[in-house]
């Protein structure tokens, strides 16, 4: 059972990390494009969510991982 925590966990970490990066991938795209500031600020909001989302969905990977290496 705690196996399946740690590996679930790991599952969601990774795909929070992929977020991350993804997020990474397109504010460097909008930052080549030579945008204006307005327009770079509005990409960059836009990749906000994302990146936040992100960030909480590795958190919670790691989270689980802990909790299921410490119950186990």
């Amino acid at each position: 059972m705690m196996e399946l925590l740690i590996w679930g966990g790991a599952v969601v970490s990774l795909v929070g990390l992929a977020g991350l990066v993804w997020s990474i991938v397109k504010v460097n795209r909008a930052r080549r494009a030579n945008l204006s500031d307005e327009e770079l600020r509005l990409a960059v909001q836009k990749v906000l969510p994302l990146n936040l989302g992100a960030l909480f969905l590795s958190v919670i990977g790691l989270m689980l991982v802990i909790l299921g290496i410490f119950l186990g």
